[in-house]
């Protein structure tokens, strides 16, 4: 591996060139004066001058801007550095009101004032991502279906129309073009190091949202509009997020993370400021910063891993505007772009935990996506909860200790982290879909349970009911039900079916507990994984919604009959209910035992044989058409129990026929 000492920037030569000097080769003084009213507002104007264009299409020409602008940025730093908090708030914080987050503007301002170099940069990354998000309220102000991408948004005709073009222009040359300073991309994936960003470009953006902000009042004025703003995503079910639980992380294991930072391979020492300041921020509870700048830096350490053991060590540097950055998505990935297997999981010692731990954290759609979510702006950084930020430095520890020399800690020192390291080794995938479905099939299973505490009215009076037949009908069913099972058992945990009771012994919660329980490897799901669970996860939740519907149902229908509010036709159909809910409860359970064996047996089959999945869809799909019918049929609009009766007994028929398709799949898989 590369000696992360011997790296010094992560900049190509372009980049560095564009950030660190091409603002800096005119050295006149700018009158700041030029730019500022009376009042202290931007002449927006005054600023716009200095974007050129070329000759050939009018399009930016960002060499030249920046050259142009650099005197700017320089008069505005110097500027903001000469007024008091009291001043800059009296003065701009109004204008600051339209990003519905001024505290954190105001707090760029405090660090202008002292320019430590990795809070300037932290600075630019939260101004960046909360600037991002307010123009996408303003964009929704004429448009629909905000767009994700920075670059995308400001090149929109709504945000032009609302600002101007040559306003918009100003913002590209700072953050909305690969051919800028592009410094949202450098700094959120970690290509800049503290001492690679001016603190005057900082002051600048600063400054022009504050310009932006009276720009906007004056459009919503003159256009009578009224801007909204999205509401923040708020992390739920936070104890699903507890991989690295927060009484690990206390001030003993923070002072050996401090060590572990300026001695660990996984550190290039050009960005040992970004982390001291994280870690800094955490025992201050400052948790939303404290993440903000721990994740670009494991993305340049991961970024570092597979540059060596891909033998790229190009691309560890920034790309050009014609090409792609090196990031998580790619790092990530099986294959590289040119088809060869990524090494980087071999290079690191569990490549799963590490790999399902991001894969959940960052890129999943039903996980947190803590990146995406901060880098957006989507989350309010004020309240960051501290369970999230745990889990983030929790990993990055554990990413520190296995890239550093044992040797060098005394016995102590490895109790106090070994507790952290267990939690990274236990780590199983959260959010992927096979994880989702578990958790789907459990819950279901749940549910149904409840049934058996529904209030219900006595057997004898139900048989009372006029026209109410007999229970043959779901005997005949639930026998079927145990024929299936006896076909099942062979493949199932020894010693869990009744020959006395083949329903209530196999179909259980515990069983369900222990077979979800079977590791499964997530990382790289084939395709023909992915659209099988997705099949299995609409059939568990259409039997959740089955269950659902009935207690919500049964419940009702049992307070109308104790208060005789039931006419004759409801006692009827009340009556059937409560005869389907007899078969009904062993149907549901046989179906999530189904999903469950199938999850472990299509997942085995897909890595081991080829198998023509198609078919088998079609067979799932079949499944899923039943269950769809029954949350119809169960509906409280329906209520068509004889029908749930009948079209049960076909699909049982079905399963029964096709069970040695099943019992084909689940040998093939063991």
């Amino acid at each position: 591996m590369a000696l992360p000492d011997l790296v010094t920037t992560c900049l190509s030569q372009p980049v560095h060139y564009a950030i660190c000097k091409l603002g800096f080769e005119k050295t006149d003084t700018y009158d700041i004066n030029n730019i500022l009213s009376g009042n202290g507002e931007l002449c927006w104007e005054a600023v716009t001058e200095h974007v050129c264009y070329l000759e050939s299409d009018q399009s930016v020409d960002y060499i030249k801007s920046i050259q142009s602008l650099g005197p700017v940025c320089e008069s505005v730093n110097l500027y903001l550095k000469s007024l008091t908090k009291e001043q800059f708030v009296i003065q701009y914080a109004s204008w600051f009101h339209w990003t519905n987050c001024t505290e954190v503007f105001l707090q760029v301002f405090d660090v202008l004032q002292y320019t430590q170099a990795a809070e300037v940069g932290l600075g630019l990354m939260k101004l960046t991502s909360c600037l991002e998000r307010a123009l996408g309220d303003v964009y929704l102000l004429k448009g629909n279906d905000c767009p994700f991408l920075l670059r995308d948004l400001l090149a929109s005709e709504q945000l032009a129309d609302v600002f101007g073009q040559d306003v918009m222009n100003v913002l590209k040359v700072f953050i909305g073009s690969p051919r800028g300073l592009n410094l949202r991309n450098v700094l959120w994936h970690g290509f800049a190091s503290p001492q690679e960003i001016p603190a005057k470009y900082c002051a600048m953006l600063l400054f022009l949202a504050a310009g932006l902000g009276q720009l906007l009042q004056t459009y919503l004025l003159q256009t009578k509009s009224v801007l909204v703003h999205r509401p923040y995503v708020i992390f739920i079910s936070l104890e699903e997020l507890d991989a690295f639980p927060g009484k690990y992380l206390n001030n003993e294991i923070l002072s050996i993370a401090e060590e572990l930072v300026k001695l660990s391979s996984f550190v290039l020492k050009i960005m040992l400021p970004f982390w001291t300041a994280a870690l800094t921020a955490f025992k201050q509870s400052r948790y939303a910063d404290s993440v903000i700048l721990l994740l670009p830096q494991l993305e340049v350490g991961l970024r570092l891993l597979f540059t060596t053991s891909n033998k790229c060590p190009n691309r560890l540097l920034t790309a050009e505007s014609s090409a792609f950055y090196t990031t998580f998505d790619e790092m990530l990935a099986k294959h590289l772009d040119n088809g060869e297997v990524n090494q980087l999981p071999v290079v690191l010692e569990e490549p799963a935990m590490a790999s399902d731990f991001l894969w959940d954290f960052l890129n999943h759609q039903e996980g947190p996506r803590i990146r995406d979510r901060l880098s957006h702006g989507e989350i309010n950084l004020e309240t960051f909860p501290r369970e999230v930020a745990n889990q983030i430095v929790g990993f990055a520890i554990t990413i520190l200790c296995r890239f550093s020399d044992e040797e060098m800690f005394s016995l102590k020192e490895h109790m106090v982290i070994k507790p952290l390291m267990n939690c990274a080794s236990c780590y199983r995938s959260r959010f992927h879909p096979i994880s989702r479905l578990k958790k789907q099939v459990l819950e279901c299973m749940k549910s149904i349970h409840l049934w058996a505490e529904l209030p219900t009215v006595p057997e004898e009076q139900v048989q009372k009911i006029k026209g109410l037949e007999g229970n043959a009908e779901a005997d005949t069913l639930i026998s079927m039900i145990s024929e299936i099972i006896s076909q099942l058992q062979h493949y199932m945990p020894q010693n869990c079916c009744s020959s006395d009771d083949p329903i209530n012994s196999v179909l259980t919660e515990r069983l369900l507990v222990e077979l979800c329980d079977t590791r499964i490897c997530t990382l790289y799901s084939p395709r023909a994984v992915l659209e099988v669970v997705a099949v299995l996860r609409r059939i568990s939740a259409q039997c959740h919604q089955v269950s659902q519907q009935v207690i919500a149902g049964a419940g009702l229908r049992y307070t109308q009959w104790v208060n005789k509010t039931l006419r004759s036709r409801q006692r009827h159909n009340y009556g059937r209910m409560l005869s389907s809910i007899k078969f009904l409860s062993p149907v549901l359970r046989l179906i999530l035992l189904l999903i469950t064996l199938e999850l472990v047996s299509v997942h085995s089959v897909c890595k081991k044989n080829p198998f023509d999945y198609q078919q088998y869809l079609k067979f799932l799909k079949s499944v899923l058409q039943y269950t769809e019918n029954l949350v119809t049929y169960t509906s409280p609009e329906k209520n068509k129990w004889d029908e749930t009766m009948e079209f049960t007994k076909k699909t049982l028929i079905k399963l029964r026929k096709t069970s040695e398709r099943k019992l084909m799949l689940v040998h093939l898989a063991m």
